[in-house]
């Protein structure tokens, strides 16, 4: 089914180098992306058109290192020249404004007092020592009260706009926060998604962005605001290694024949059992390779305070118990870490039954058993 679109908005398309198929593609790229078949092309089409302006969409980078901008400006599926050129307005971004200083901020505070727009944090605010992230000579605590008062929706993105970053690894001495949490900590009621990872991955943060646009609609959220659709499943759950985990074959230590051959990482640090990402799925670097495919174990950067919990990366998991890998985010919710220490169950018991794990191996995260509870 073609989408019927308008002899205007398509010349208007072609005024900015777009062309008919170019941004068919586009939509086909969005459809995938939000989980939805190719037949939801043309509604997609249709609602792009039906859009009487474009959204505007204002960016907060506070403290942070723009890896996140940086992961989102590289991303190619699809390319984010053409969701700003079809879908949105980009009316501030520090890092890409081409106005800078006060008629930067003139733009910011124009987007902000018109309302009705999308805002995107990128980096931590700091609350215990406000003048350590200032902006214009405004702390980050005042901008983003301001602006988190008219945003239309909140979508903090990477771990330090989430969870406050390594700048708020302990003792945290500015107050590095979450967006989230400042928020609430302001009484403002402004709908919050998370995006967490570090960096986060752009093709998280463009579907989000699009549901949002294209669909009207937040996306159903887990315990730590995070979309279900994109943080319901551990790393573990869909790694391309388990079955090595399920028979008890690891990697003790790097350089070794067991590495070489791509066994399980659990044994050298990672944390896939208790991370809960797309990563398996999307991948990086528009989608060529991920961590634990490049032979690193997952240092579990989409999970709050990561940081501090899970040091030392190298280092397995502390003896927990676990039988809800299985579970979702949801489910495993604020107490993650004590739904972990209730989870990865029998496979490893076996294995130690089996003979196939030294002694060393009553630290290690067990999984349940097929069907189990």
């Amino acid at each position: 089914m073609e989408p019927e679109l308008g002899r205007e908005f398509l010349d208007g398309l072609e005024l900015k180098g777009v062309s008919r198929r170019s941004f068919l593609k586009f939509c086909a790229q969005a459809a995938a992306l939000l989980g939805l078949s190719q037949a939801a092309v043309p509604r997609i089409a249709e609602a792009v058109e039906r859009m009487s302006r474009r959204p505007p969409l204002v960016w907060l980078d506070f403290m942070e290192c723009l890896g996140c901008t940086e992961s989102f400006i590289n991303a190619t599926y699809p390319e984010v020249d053409r969701i700003i050129l079809e879908i949105l307005s980009l009316e501030y971004h520090e890092a890409v404004n081409a106005a800078a200083g006060e008629k930067a901020h003139e733009n910011l505070w124009k987007a902000v007092d018109a309302g009705g727009f999308l805002c995107v944090v990128e980096g931590a605010v700091a609350t215990g020592i406000p003048s350590a992230m200032t902006i214009g000579g405004l702390t980050s605590m005042e901008i983003m009260e301001r602006v988190g008062r008219r945003a239309d929706a909140v979508v903090a993105v990477g771990m330090c706009a989430t969870h406050g970053g390594t700048q708020g690894a302990s003792p945290n001495p500015t107050g590095a926060v979450g967006v989230g949490e400042f928020l609430k900590s302001r009484s403002i009621a402004t709908p919050v998604i998370n995006l967490p990872g570090c960096p986060v991955n752009p093709e998280n943060i463009i579907s989000t962005v699009l549901r949002y646009l294209l669909l009207g609609a937040l996306p159903e959220l887990d315990a730590y605001g995070r979309p279900l659709d994109l943080y319901g499943r551990t790393i573990h759950d869909n790694c391309p290694r388990r079955g090595h985990f399920d028979e008890g074959r690891f990697v003790e230590r790097f350089g070794t024949v067991e590495e070489a051959r791509g066994y399980c990482l659990y044994k050298v640090g990672c944390r896939g059992p208790e991370t809960f990402s797309n990563c398996p799925q999307v991948l990086w670097n528009n989608r060529q390779n991920w961590c634990i495919g490049a032979g690193a174990p997952c240092i579990g950067c989409f999970e709050p305070r990561f940081w501090d919990r899970f040091a030392d990366f190298y280092e397995p998991l502390p003896g927990v118990e676990v039988a809800g890998v299985r579970t979702t985010a949801d489910r495993a919710g604020i107490a993650l870490a004590a739904a972990a220490a209730a989870g990865v169950g029998a496979h490893l018991a076996a294995s130690a039954a089996k003979g196939r794990l030294g002694r060393k191996e009553s630290r290690v995260v067990r999984e349940e058993e097929e069907g189990g509870e």
